[in-house]
This record gives C-alpha cells, structure tokens and sequence, in this order.
C-alpha cells in the first residue's frame, strides 16, 4: 500500500511518498516559491540501487502547477516511483486547524472541505492553502482515499480547565475562543516513540514534550493524551519563537495600538515576524544565535537566556500538572540539534527529578533516538527524532483501514 502526504503552505508543497507494507520513504520533495518570477522544485528519489535527485527551476504559478509538477516527477520512468496514478491507495494531508469539529483524522468529503473552509479564519495563513492542495489532490488523483490529519486534534483530549480562557463565557460558546494548541501530529509522534523505547504502554506513559525549532511548542503528556500545551488559539502563544513572542501581558497590543498608534495588522505582524529571538537580536537562526553568544554579544546571549528560562518555565508548570513524569522528550529543528539549548534547560531541575549527563548531551547521534540523562536522574531525558510526514501516513493508513 502507497501513501502520498501532501502539506501545502502559502508559497511551497513538501511531500513524501511511503511504502506502508516496509515502511519505507520511496520519494520526497520540496515545491517553493509559488507564484513567484522563479520557482524551483526539488525531488528525491530515496529507493532502487541508484537513488537520485533533481532539482527544476521554473514558475509554478499555483498550487495546481505544482501539485501537477509533483504528480509528473513521482511518475517519472526515470526519478519516480509508481507507474501511474492508481497505485496509490491514499492521500494525507496536513490540514494545521481542525478545531473542536475534528480529534481524529477524517476521510476528505464535500462537507469535511467545508468544514475546514470554515475554520480557515481560525488560521488564514493555513488552511487556505492546504484546501488547496486537497481539491488538487481529488482531480489528480481521483481514485485515491484523501484523508485530513489535523495538527490540532491530539490536543482536542485537552480538560475545560486548560482549554478555557478566563473571559466572558460568550466568546467560546459563539466564536470558538479556546485553546487549540498545534504540532500534535508531532507531539503525539515522539511521544508514541519514546513510550515504546522505555516499554512503558502508551496508555500509562506520562512525558512533557519539547517541540523546538522556528516555531516551537511543548505539550503535557497525561496516560497517552495531550491534557496542556503552551501554544494556544493560534500558534504565537507560548514559548520564544524565531520570530514570534511567545506569551505576553495582553495589555500591550492595547498599550501598542492606543499609544503607540500600531494599527491591528502592524501589531500582528510584529508580534509574529519580528519578534522572538529576531526581535531581541536581529536574526532568528538558533546557530547563528549561538555563534554570537560565544563571541560574547550580549544581545544573543541575553535572547537565548530568555528562550530557555521561558521553555524551563514550562516544564515546571507541567510536572506540577502531571505529577509523575516519565521523560522530557526534545525534538524537531532546535530540540534534536541544539545541545546549548538542552543544557540551559535542564540545568537546574535537578530538584523536579531532571538531571543531565553533559558527555551523554554532547554525543547524542542525530537522526536517532538518545536518552541523554544521568544515571541518578528520575526522570529520562530523550532526544527523539520526529518524523511529521510518518505519522501523517500512519494515521492516513488507519483510517483506510477502518473503511
């Protein structure tokens, strides 16, 4: 069985092709630059004895452009995979906002297109594109199950207590004002994998799950189920970000547009392009950011001190919410890569049971799953590669499976 995962943004298309019966990544690739002057589109052929890659420069003036593009390059006699369009059982898409309609992953009807249309103005920068992809997907692939695998709905477990905010009770009952929290197909991924490395069952395994990289995210982990998470109605809630603030006094967009003159739109995109670690210390790659710090800059060491404390600050809140705490579990970009950011994190909580060892934290191997912690640690500390597309397919296969 083949599966096709399709996550559509505003201007690219990511995709990966899976093998279900190996588990096994046939192809991906990578669309950018979509109705721009120049587009480029980056495919690899990952099976058969000579694996390959090619990359074509050229305007793709819309999703359909580049979706058709994709279908082509997957189909190619010479870099593809599959002869022709129905050898693939089934299509998952990434759709980022499913809100408090979908906690599963769905098979894509008309109604479920309207669903998520409907939703969009919960995520305009998301959803809008990935409907896009999704109604491409159903003309190019016709005989496909398309499935939607929401980045919200591992968190839809969240109790009323920690998905509701402390304003009038009319804004969650008729606008939906709530906590959604987002990356759940990640969180939900690396927890999965760190209960199996500790055989721990799923449903008994409690951890707090660190997902750092541009955007960034943690999640409390109860018995399996995601009961709080720092992201919240949208994804600038919570943690440092590359170029989003995280939490913040709600007084200060007030404060920002009464006295400062900013109007809504230039509040949202300061809060969410230029701020973060780019705002406190013009640029938001963490490498760069560390480069500096041991230069001595001050500016990049004072961003990635704030960036720490405020994850650190997290996993308090968590293990006081949890109680008992298997695993802190660090992935994605920043979390898998950054052992500067590990240390200053864990560093300290030797009272709440976390203890790192700094040559373990040092020599974790990238690309596979490490326990990093000290002997005399009570909690494990793992870094754990995630794999998004993966668990995109696995739920995508699940749900063909029931039908």
């Amino acid at each position: 069985m083949k599966i096709l995962v399709i996550n559509c943004g505003s201007s690219s298309i990511k995709y990966q092709l899976f093998d279900m019966e190996r588990t096994a990544a046939l192809a991906s690739g990578l669309v950018e630059r979509i109705g721009e002057a120049e587009g480029r589109i980056t495919h690899h052929r990952l099976t058969g004895a000579h694996p390959r890659t090619v990359t074509l420069d050229a305007p793709i003036a819309d999703h359909h452009a580049g979706l058709t593009r994709m279908a082509d390059l997957i189909m190619d006699p010479e870099v593809g995979v599959i002869a022709a369009p129905v050898e693939l059982a089934a299509i998952g898409h990434r759709v980022v906002h499913g809100g408090e309609r979908f906690s599963a992953s769905t098979i894509i009807d008309d109604e479920v297109i309207d669903a998520i249309q409907a939703l969009s103005p919960f995520a305009p920068l998301h959803n809008p594109p990935n409907l896009a992809g999704i109604r491409v997907a159903r003309k190019l692939f016709p005989r496909a199950v398309q499935v939607a695998v929401f980045d919200t709905a591992y968190h839809q477990t969240l109790p009323a207590a920690a998905y509701r905010y402390a304003i009038p009770t009319e804004f969650y009952e008729e606008h939906g004002i709530r906590v959604y929290g987002f990356h759940g197909t990640s969180h939900h991924y690396v927890a999965r994998l760190a209960a199996r490395h500790l055989d721990i069952p799923f449903n008994h395994f409690n951890a707090i799950t660190l997902h750092l990289g541009n955007g960034a995210s943690m999640a409390a982990v109860e018995n399996g189920r995601s009961v709080d998470t720092s992201m919240g109605f949208t994804p600038l809630a919570g943690l440092i970000m590359g170029t989003r603030s995280g939490d913040l006094d709600p007084a200060v967009v007030y404060f920002m547009g009464t006295r400062l003159g900013f109007s809504f739109e230039e509040i949202d995109r300061i809060l969410n392009k230029e701020s973060g670690l780019l705002g406190l210390c013009g640029v938001n790659d963490l490498r760069d950011i560390e480069r500096r710090r041991e230069a001595g800059d001050a500016a990049a060491t004072l961003a990635l001190d704030m960036y720490a404390y405020r994850i650190k600050k997290y996993i308090g809140a968590y293990i006081a919410a949890l109680g008992r705490v298997d695993a802190l579990v660090f992935t994605a970009g920043v979390g898998e890569n950054s052992l500067l950011v590990r240390e200053l994190v864990c560093t300290g909580l030797d009272l709440l049971g976390v203890t790192l060892d700094a040559e373990k934290n040092a020599t974790a191997a990238r690309g596979q799953l490490s326990e990093i912690q000290a002997a005399d640690s009570r909690v494990k500390v793992l870094v754990a590669p995630t794999n998004e597309e993966l668990e995109i397919a696995n739920q995508t296969l699940a749900v063909v499976r029931k039908t």
